[in-house]
Order: C-alpha cells, then structure tokens, then sequence
C-alpha cells in the first residue's frame, strides 16, 4: 500500500480518475494551488478545509449566485464611496429630527418696534436691527397720541387707489414750473370708513393741500399732480394706513413707542400716513385738526421730493415742516426720541429750543434759515 501526504479519494476499484490523476502530476506547481474558483488539490495539509457546512449543500443554486451578487455590490459601494456610505444615513436621521421639531415648535418672530420714525426714508425690508435701546429717562409729553375718536386698529395691508372726481375737479396740475410729480391717493382696504369720513373726503384734502401755493410747489421747483389707477407709475403714493400696518418692519417700523407716519421708497414710493394721527392729531397742534393734517401731508411729501429731518431753527418760530411735529416742537422732546433711530439721531441738537406748529414749506423750507 501506497502512502499519499494528502487526502485520498478511492473509486469502487480501488483506482484514480484521469481528473485526480492530472491534478497530481500538476501539485507540485505553487501557482496552481491557489487559482480563484478551482479546487485545492490533494497538496492540501488539512483534508478537513472541503467539508461543507451544515446545510450548505441543501443550498440552492440561484441564491448562492444572488448572494454573491449582493456583497459583490456592498463591497463596491464602500470601495466607491467609503465613510460616506455610512455618514449619509446618520445626516437623513439628524435631519429628519430637526424638520420634526420645526414643525412642532416653529421660531417666533423678533418683535419690530410699536411705531416708526415721524417720515423716515428707509427701503422696505431693510435690516434695523442696530438701534440703541430707548433710554431709561425717556420724557417726552407731546409725543403720545391724544384722546379723541375711534379708528380701526389694522387693515388687510393691501390698498385701494381713490378714483379722481366726475366733475372734472380734481387731477388739474399744481405748480407751473419745476420737475413734474405724479402721485396717487390711496386707503388700505379693511378700514371703517366713519372715522375718516370716506375716501372722497381723506382724497380731497390730500389733493387740496398739495396744490395750495404754501405748499411744495410754492417753491417753484416742483409741481405735483394726482392721477388715478389708470396711471401705470406714479412717483408717490399717499397712502392712509392702520397703525398694525404701519408698524411694520418694513413699513414705519422703528422702535419709538407713539403712532407715527413715514415715507418708504423701497415700498412702492409710499407716503404712510397713520390713520391713528388722521384721527386724533398730535398734543403740539392742540384741537387744529386740519392744520395736523396738513402738516403730516406736507412733512411725508416732503420725504418723496428729498427732504431730510432738521430741528426748530430759532426759539419762538414758526418750526421747519421737515421737524418731527407729531413728537412735539421742542428739540430737546424731538432729540430724545432720535436716540432710537439711526436715521436721525444727529439731526436735533438738544439745545433748548421750542417753535411754534407749522403745516406749510413756503413759510421754512427747513434747509433754510426760518423766514424772520
């Protein structure tokens, strides 16, 4: 008997296969040994090693092949992508927890201040976060709204334009020389018509006032015109507004605490005046509605056509239209109340200084020294 270093493996008679025999003759050759998906010959130390595992030859074919096709993928994946492939599931995860809990528990919006600025000219959406807190002392008695009738508090923010007169008395131009400005009279849809008499009547004395001869166009250097809807693009818009609107960020949404009007450029060239001041006025112009309102028109139109805020010039005058009535005609009320606006906040000199009320620019422009 023959003794054989490996396994071997007997026919019925006792002899070797022509395969078994073939692959003897090649055992002694290292690189054969080891080929992929071929058979270890009889070189094999361990006869053991070709012992299937239990079950593994009850296995059926097509799933062996279907399972080595799917680590084949796994392994090509990882080759491909590699710390990726097991970050990305962890991002969905945390990302999935973050929209959850958005969805529960949605930011809160940074409150804007209760009012703006008396006519500030600043862009709709602009960033006003930088203004300095108001201060602890704050004393300024004119500024607060007067009592007096009712108003609707806010509106749907969106505004109807006041159609021009059938009699033909309205739309006439105001002012022969200078640059011409179109602008229309609008109300914001939502508001009850009793507190302000109706638009008819808010559209007559924004038109009146504008084409009066102390107003801008007695300067001669501009005149105005009010057209309606039809018009494609007016130069300014006169716009009556709640006070809800109107303290938007980005409409008069500034951090003085007092209803106050302002002018917009940014927002579709919009002179916002505050329904809140229609109706009540301000201390400075005691019971003189209709001055007040001559003034808030005058002062916001004034913003339109370039205009800046300056202070009462000389004690006892009458005060520029461009100074901020509506807080009061002391400067050093006024001066208080631009500490919180970074707009103006040089503009009044706390100097002692007190005019008198004043509607109308011919009398002071307020780039000019005060008539007298």
């Amino acid at each position: 008997m023959v003794w054989h270093p490996g396994r071997v493996n007997r026919v019925t008679d006792g002899a070797r296969s022509e395969d078994q025999r073939s692959s003897a003759r090649r055992r002694d050759v290292p690189g054969d040994r080891y080929q992929p998906r071929r058979r270890r010959t009889t070189g094999e130390p361990l006869s053991a090693s070709w012992r299937p595992e239990p079950g593994q030859l009850e296995q059926n074919p097509a799933q062996a092949r279907q399972a080595r096709r799917d680590r084949g993928r796994v392994r090509g994946l990882t080759k491909a992508y590699g710390w990726r492939m097991y970050a990305l599931p962890i991002l969905v995860v945390i990302t999935a927890l973050v929209v959850f809990n958005t969805a529960r528990d949605p930011a809160q919006p940074a409150p804007s201040g209760p009012t703006g600025t008396d006519a500030s000219s600043v862009t709709a959406g602009s960033d006003i976060n930088e203004k300095p807190a108001l201060p602890a002392n704050l004393n300024v008695p004119t500024a607060a709204l007067p009592e007096g009738g009712a108003f609707s508090q806010g509106g749907r923010m969106t505004w109807h334009v006041v159609p021009l007169a059938q009699d033909g008395t309205s739309g006439k131009r105001a002012g022969t020389t200078g640059r011409l400005y179109h602008y229309t009279v609008e109300v914001e849809d939502g508001i009850d018509p009793s507190s302000y008499a109706g638009d008819d009547s808010y559209a007559r004395t924004v038109e009146a006032t504008l084409s009066d001869t102390r107003s801008w166009i007695g300067t001669g250097k501009v005149s105005l015109q009010r057209v309606d809807a039809s018009f494609p693009n007016p130069d300014f818009r006169v716009r009556l507004t709640t006070p809800d609107t109107a303290t938007r960020a980005d409409l008069c949404g500034f951090g003085i605490p007092f209803p106050t009007s302002c002018y917009i450029k940014g927002f579709q060239r919009s002179v916002i005046i505050n329904l809140a001041r229609w109706v009540r006025g301000a201390l400075a112009f005691g019971a003189d509605m209709g001055t007040y309102r001559q003034y808030a028109i005058n002062h916001e139109v004034g913003h339109a056509l370039g205009k800046t805020h300056v202070g009462c010039q000389t004690n006892g005058e009458l005060a520029p239209v461009m100074m901020q009535q509506t807080f009061g005609v002391s400067n050093d009320y006024v001066a208080q109340l631009n500490q919180v606006d970074i707009y103006n906040s040089k503009a009044v000199p706390t100097d002692g200084k007190v005019c008198k009320p004043n509607a109308w620019p011919v009398l002071n422009l307020g780039d000019t020294p005060p008539a007298g």
